[in-house]
């Protein structure tokens, strides 16, 4: 039985006075997304998840419910491909622990409305929460994925950075990369999840504005982004890809690096190499003291991953499952436009109102 819609109720976007009151909203158990699609789901997920594209222009959307002065819930939305034809939910909360079913299904459902150019939806949802999941899938929501983060101490990420990388052919990420990267993703990625995400070449490109603002974030972040990828020169494609986020704020605790990486199914052997690489370029840019942990992610259709993780004592933070559903909207009929002409009216009207009288053309001559 779906739930109906509780009088008194608004729901619009967010506001600059919401703020506050969404923040403490965030903290509650409801809370299911913790942030976006990891970052190993595929190798855009840095650039299409990062806050420079909220800085560029509406990608973000975050909508409220409402009942007078009072905020019942949130839940905030992002294209996740250049063409947005797939959105992610990125968080989903309600206040009223009682009212979760019914007002996060008022607010799933009005993203699936007024989003009208997403065709697929895709949300993350830790496997313990087993409320959110039945408001998912009451919703209409599948699971696609089962996902695992991961993390490496520094002790892990030195012992690593001890083997030298043998990786001839490990060269920058550019926009004139953009095909290799899209075929490497393509190849790695099982169909069903590859027709999700609906990706082109142009996700894989960043034009000189995000490069620039991207730039500037980080600064003001303290932070740093590496990347790289290794080609095959025999077969002219990319075969591995790594793109690594640094933390480099001086402070008493340490820190958690973040790092998504990619690999051909049959080229596994490059896992220990990306993986000493990263350590490497970890270990320069940040140095031994505070050198925080290592977070990465695997999903459940990269088996020799996981297999390596474990070999290599990885620690496993957590367990979350990727959901999603396709939408299709109704195309509105319209109508052709000789009939909005009402043309069959006005031949009516040019019709005689008797019958003609017969002339003389009208007969056989004798």
């Amino acid at each position: 039985m779906q739930n109906l819609p509780v009088n008194g109720t608004n729901l619009r976007l967010l506001q600059h006075r919401d703020l506050e009151a969404v923040a403490k909203l965030a903290e509650t158990p409801m809370h299911g997304q913790e942030g976006s699609v990891p970052h190993d789901v595929s190798l855009w997920g840095a650039r299409l998840f990062s806050p420079v594209r909220e800085l560029i222009g509406d990608h973000h959307r975050t909508y409220v419910l409402e009942s007078g002065q009072d905020l019942l819930g949130y839940i905030r939305v992002t294209p996740i491909n250049s063409h947005r034809s797939a959105w992610q939910i990125q968080s989903l909360a309600i206040a009223e622990p009682g009212q979760a079913s019914n007002y996060g299904t008022q607010l799933i459902r009005h993203c699936l409305e007024v989003c009208y150019e997403a065709r697929n939806w895709l949300a993350q949802v830790n496997i313990n929460q087993k409320e959110a999941i039945a408001i998912y899938r009451q919703n209409g929501f599948q699971p696609l994925a089962h996902l695992t983060d991961w993390s490496l101490s520094a002790q892990q990420i030195q012992d690593l950075a001890t083997c030298t990388p043998d990786l001839p052919n490990l060269l920058p990420v550019s926009n004139a990369d953009a095909t290799l990267l899209y075929q490497l993703d393509t190849a790695a990625m099982p169909p069903q999840i590859r027709q999700v995400y609906d990706l082109t070449v142009q996700d894989f490109r960043t034009n000189a504005l995000e490069k620039v603002m991207g730039f500037g974030y980080h600064l003001l972040k303290h932070q740093q982004e590496v990347s790289g990828y290794v080609y095959e020169p025999q077969r002219k494609a990319a075969i591995g890809y790594f793109s690594l986020l640094l933390e480099r704020i001086p402070q008493v605790q340490p820190v958690s690096h973040h790092c998504q990486m990619t690999v051909h199914p049959a080229y596994t052997w490059l896992y220990p190499e990306l993986m000493a690489q990263v350590a490497n370029i970890t270990i320069a840019n940040c140095g031994t003291a505070n050198l925080g942990d290592l977070r990465l992610t695997s999903a459940d259709y990269q088996p020799e991953r996981e297999a390596y993780l474990e070999q290599i004592h990885a620690q496993r933070l957590g367990h979350s499952l990727l959901m999603a559903r396709s939408v299709w909207h109704k195309v509105r009929e319209a109508k052709p436009m000789l009939d909005a002409l009402q043309l069959s009216k006005m031949l009516a009207g040019l019709q005689p109102a008797q019958k003609p009288v017969p002339g003389r053309i009208d007969g056989w001559a004798e």
